[in-house]
């Protein structure tokens, strides 16, 4: 026994199927009932508004096989809405202001320790830095630290935040740190014996920091130990490599460098 189909009109004489259209601004079509040939401007819950070369505006219906497109039928739908975009991060963990160009520089200005220290800070810090004018210095240990200050003369308009290695009380450094004094300078601090030891080892795919005696260079121990060729600045550069983001150091140091940016970069009171 054949099977018919409930629809009995003739092939012929269906009508073919058309392509559906997103409706995108500036899309350029022709409403073949008028003759109206505009682009899109505006596409709303069952209408389009096209605009054509004399600046003229018409509303249309968005009907089913309703519009040409390079002289062929088309159906227009309203475009699907865009994602929301999620703002980016820096580094550091803070919103991305994209394009911002860098500010110019405070009078205030952060001190770090030495050259690596300056250059981890820069790698997760730099575009918060930038964005808001801090510079930072890098100072050839803090053993003069108290005179270093006084001759930056910090004040309400140009604080000074310091960051030493191996802050820990009843250390040199702590000592040290406690002699300055001025209201318009911060001594933050974190407990590592050198910044290196700041990276999160499961970042770089040790177990740990490795133990180097006393008396011993620290950063020399350290190469030694985890089987690392004895150049110290070559290992540095390794180290560095794998910082990507603020979740590869540890909260010690995070931290700290988050009060100093915060106090420098507070308004006068």
């Amino acid at each position: 026994m054949r099977q018919y189909s409930p629809d009995l009109t003739p092939p012929w004489k269906k009508p073919r199927s058309v392509p559906e259209v997103p409706a995108d601004p500036g899309l350029v079509v022709e409403e073949p009932g008028t003759g109206f040939c505009g682009a899109v401007i505006r596409c709303e819950a069952g209408t389009v508004t096209l605009e054509d070369r004399f600046g003229k505006h018409r509303v249309f219906p968005l009907e089913p096989r309703g519009f040409l497109l390079e002289g062929e039928v088309v159906t227009l739908v309203r475009p699907a809405p865009a994602a929301p975009v999620r703002p980016g991060r820096t580094a550091s963990g803070s919103v991305a202001v994209p394009g911002a160009r860098a500010r110019v520089a405070r009078a205030g200005r952060i001190y770090v320790e030495g050259r690596h220290d300056a250059e981890l800070v820069e790698r997760v810090w730099g575009d918060d830095l930038r964005v808001e004018g801090v510079v930072v210095e890098y100072l050839e240990g803090v053993d003069d630290l108290p005179a270093v200050v006084d001759a930056f003369a910090p004040g309400p308009d140009a604080r000074l935040g310091v960051l030493v290695d191996h802050l820990v009380p009843g250390s040199k450094e702590s000592r040290i740190a406690e002699a300055v004094t001025s209201e318009h300078a911060l001594v933050l601090g974190h407990p590592y014996v050198d910044v290196w030891e700041a990276v999160k080892p499961s970042s770089l795919g040790i177990p740990s920091w490795p133990r180097v005696p006393p008396g011993q260079d620290w950063k020399t121990g350290v190469c030694r130990a985890l089987g690392w060729p004895e150049n110290t600045g070559a290992a540095w550069q390794h180290v560095l490599s794998r910082v990507r983001s603020y979740k590869d150091l540890e909260p010690a140091l995070l931290g700290r460098v988050e009060e100093l940016i915060d106090f420098v970069t507070a308004p006068p009171e």
